[in-house]
């Protein structure tokens, strides 16, 4: 059951922004391409570091802690997962701030 541990984190994490997107209608999800924009330069160069890292001796994960699957050399899904939920998160929350304030967005026009 350790297994879920770093699982369970992350799950933990999006139930605690998750909630915004439906509540506050911050439409993060909606906008799935935009999102996939702003997280993918990130996603690529902490999966590419990760998977440095690990090939040099620099960086593990304790197997007794993570699912075992292994996604790109060596860096485990539940990595991967991190990179995609904590930037979601922040993006859930950030909208979710912003929406309340009212601040505009660059791309939104003024009507």
């Amino acid at each position: 059951m350790s297994q879920l541990a770093y699982v369970g984190v992350l799950v933990c994490i999006f139930i605690g922004s998750g909630w915004l997107e439906f509540f506050l209608r911050t439409r993060v999800l909606k906008r799935g391409l935009r999102f996939l924009l702003c997280i993918i330069p990130g996603l690529v160069l902490f999966i590419c570091w990760d998977a440095y890292a690990i090939s040099q001796g620099h960086w593990f994960f304790n197997l007794d802690l993570i699912l075992g699957w292994e996604v790109i050399a060596g860096v485990p899904i539940d990595e991967v997962l991190f990179f995609i939920v904590v930037p979601l998160a922040s993006v859930l929350t950030f909208e979710a701030v912003r929406s309340i304030r009212g601040w505009p967005v660059g791309d939104e026009s003024d009507s």
